[in-house]
């Protein structure tokens, strides 16, 4: 091996989180004010925090920094990494702060990410056990999912009591891996001991209602309030049945009672942080559990968290839903921006990114520039975090800080990855002043609109869009909607996460377009309508080189291939 191969071996995520030394996590609570009796521990390094038994103190409200990004590109944002970096800088800053973030899915990891636990300098540890399968939370959700289908199909089998249409089932199973050969597939073959034969298919867990549910709940009886108004199937007559009409409400919530502890983790500084709940942005509501937020708040004055992919994707939708059913609001927000992102969204390819080019950067702006201004009509004033690459010149950063500043904007450079949380100073003291301002957030919508006109405010003011069109299935899942009154839930857009539009060709900020809504699922327990744009998929497939070609075990017990 070269002596530049060797240099980049010791500089990837996996060997830099394997140099750091953890301290132990009862360390890490007890610095945070957590007491060690509210601690379940799961080895040294990991812990839930029971807060359904945890002692009440005084009341704390910390300040909650919200961190979103740029539409994402191929190139790399360092959202997570940000967000993580951020945490260490205002701990540096003499903050009293805490970090939240979505646990990783197994299906990205084996795909395309590799990793998901931030990167170089800036990542929360033990970063192997968090990638792979950490406290079980995933296997969990995916069991307690899969337990409701197995019970809708035995009802059926014996005999159909609920008079259930095995043609307009809604549920699907799921299973935490990409794998397309599952999207669409039949079940119940085989004669009639077997079942009752229909089509079905499976969905990424994280696409799963059962897990939005977990990361919405408040506490165990709201959880078991939510999976009883999951609605499974239709009825000959075309009336909703639920998990209640099956009474599986009660062993589902007995398997998620443990995962719905928050886990405690810490960054590689000692920041402490709760990893909690994982769902996609471009197919769920992309936050992690309000539980895990809401108990950051209590023992922090600064809660940094993140919303998956691009603000019009997990922003919007922390804004819109998790916002409304946590009681919360974000006092700050930071969009994390790359000049390799900005360079690509203006027209260049991937492998011409490390030339200079100062036009395409301009260009590439418009899609930052349209995001700073969609934070704003929440009511929140963003700071651009400049996320800098070592391929990245004074000149280029110098073009970007003068175009923020230009839109009225804070922007700072960040540096997280190469100097964790010392990178990160300049934007810490940046958000510290943001959230000592008083804050205005507001919602984009109010829940009395109809879901037609709740889309086309998502469409018009977020996304750019001139209008939108539905599908003759969606006018019909519309019909439903308004004939069973669920009309008044909040809309959860599932869209490409490259683009504004539909179109994940269509990079930069594109305008006078129009969005397609395919299809329309009601997530009754979860408490919103999913809007399914364009082709995209509930269940994604794995690339052509996927990531899990490259990992492995070594004969230390060591895993190989995280990055």
């Amino acid at each position: 091996m070269s002596e530049s191969q060797t240099q980049q071996l010791e500089m990837t995520d996996l060997a830099i989180a394997g140099r750091a030394t953890l301290k132990p996590i009862v360390e890490i609570a007890s610095a945070a004010g957590i007491d060690e009796d509210d601690l379940e521990l799961y080895g040294k390094y990991k812990a839930k925090v029971d807060v359904f038994r945890k002692k009440a103190g005084e009341a704390n409200q910390g300040k909650i920094v919200l961190v979103t990004a740029m539409s994402p590109t191929p190139a790399g944002e360092g959202k997570s990494t940000t967000t993580v970096g951020l945490g260490d800088a205002l701990a540096l800053e003499g903050q009293r702060v805490v970090i939240a973030l979505r646990e990783p899915s197994l299906g990205p990891i084996f795909g395309i990410k590799g990793g998901a636990a931030g990167g170089g300098y800036a990542q929360v540890l033990p970063m192997e056990d968090i990638n792979m399968h950490f406290t079980g939370d995933f296997h969990a959700i995916t069991s307690a999912h899969n337990l409701l289908a197995a019970l809708m199909d035995n009802h059926i089998h014996q005999g159909n009591a609920l008079n259930i249409d095995p043609r307009r089932i809604q549920f699907r199973r799921v299973m935490d891996m990409n794998d397309r050969a599952l999207r669409d597939v039949v079940i119940g073959l085989g004669g009639p001991t077997e079942g009752v034969p229909r089509e079905s298919g499976f969905d990424i867990t994280v696409a799963s209602e059962v897990m939005a549910i977990f990361c919405l709940a408040t506490s165990i009886d709201d959880l078991r309030e939510r999976l009883s108004k999951i609605t499974v199937a239709y009825t000959y007559d075309r009336k909703p049945v639920t998990a209640g009409d099956l009474n599986a409400q009660g062993s589902m919530t007995m398997l998620l009672k443990d995962a719905l502890k928050p886990n405690l983790v810490q960054t590689i500084q000692g920041t402490p942080a709760f990893v909690h709940g994982g769902p996609f942005a471009n197919i769920a509501h992309g936050c992690n559990s309000i539980l895990a937020t809401n108990t950051a708040r209590e023992y922090a004055d600064i809660v940094v968290t993140e919303a998956g992919f691009g603000a019009d994707l997990g922003a919007e939708k922390f804004m819109n839903i998790k916002s409304r059913f946590g009681g919360l609001g974000p006092d700050a927000a930071v969009v994390v921006a790359t000049i390799r992102a900005l360079k690509m969204h203006g027209g260049v390819p991937k492998t011409e990114l490390g030339q200079a080019n100062a036009q395409a950067i301009r260009n590439g702006f418009a899609n930052l520039k349209r995001h700073i201004g969609n934070i704003r009509k929440f009511g929140i004033e963003p700071i651009v975090a400049l996320n800098r690459f070592t391929s990245d010149t004074d000149e280029e950063l110098a073009i970007v800080e003068e175009l923020v500043r230009a839109e009225g904007a804070e922007v700072a450079i960040a540096n997280m990855w190469a100097e964790g949380g010392e990178g990160g100073r300049d934007l810490a003291r940046k958000v510290i002043q943001a959230v000592e301002k008083p804050s205005n957030f507001h919602h984009l919508y109010d829940l009395d609109l109809s879901i037609e006109d709740k889309i086309a405010t998502i469409v018009k003011e977020i996304y750019g869009g001139s209008g939108v069109e539905f599908s003759a299935a969606a006018k019909k899942r519309l019909e439903e909607i308004n004939d069973n009154g669920w009309s008044n839930m909040p809309v959860c857009m599932a869209k490409t996460q490259y683009s504004f539009s539909d179109d994940a060709a269509k990079l930069g900020a594109p305008t006078d377009f129009t969005i397609s809504i395919r299809d329309l699922q009601v997530r009754t327990g979860a408490g919103f309508i999913v809007a399914i744009t364009g082709a995209i998929m509930t269940m994604p497939g794995l690339p052509k080189e996927p990531a899990a070609l490259r990992m492995d075990v070594g004969d230390d017990g060591k895993a190989i291939g995280l990055f």
